[in-house]
């Protein structure tokens, strides 16, 4: 393989892969708890406080379970960080890149040369909620774990 397609390889892969989250607070935060403890619900309980805004992204892949799974879970991480004991889930969603063909030639002083560039379509999953604080004993109806 050739140095610079190594090169532009391993780039776009790199860049590809990058998983991101943000956060526009909304309330105070808490002090921060074990991402263990955060729940997901489909609804905000009643007594909840709003603390933030949430979005995260996975890394890029193909789409799988896994990364609906990972995008969750880093939205949990940012929530408990906050000091949220629950996530109010408002949608997972995707985002297709990548794909084609391209093909290139030249020469220059007598030496010719060419490349070949593929782009594998990858897929990145985003994850957004609301990170709220749940009061102990409030009534909830929590999102059942997925199923594989």
């Amino acid at each position: 393989m050739h140095k610079p397609f190594a090169i532009a390889v391993a780039a776009s892969l790199a860049l590809a892969g990058c998983a991101s989250s943000s956060k526009v607070m909304i309330g105070a935060p808490r002090a921060p708890i074990d991402p263990a403890l955060v729940r997901v619900y489909a609804n905000a309980p009643v007594g909840s406080v709003e603390i933030a805004q949430l979005e995260s992204t996975s890394a890029a892949g193909f789409g799988t379970q896994g990364q609906t799974d990972a995008a969750l879970t880093r939205l949990k991480r940012e929530a408990a960080q906050l000091g949220a004991n629950g996530i109010v889930v408002m949608g997972v969603g995707s985002n297709r890149s990548g794909g084609g063909v391209s093909l290139g030639a030249g020469s220059f002083g007598g030496h010719v040369g060419g490349g070949l560039g593929i782009g594998i379509p990858t897929t990145q999953k985003h994850a957004a909620g609301v990170a709220i604080w749940v009061p102990p004993g409030a009534q909830t109806r929590e999102v059942p774990p997925p199923t594989r």
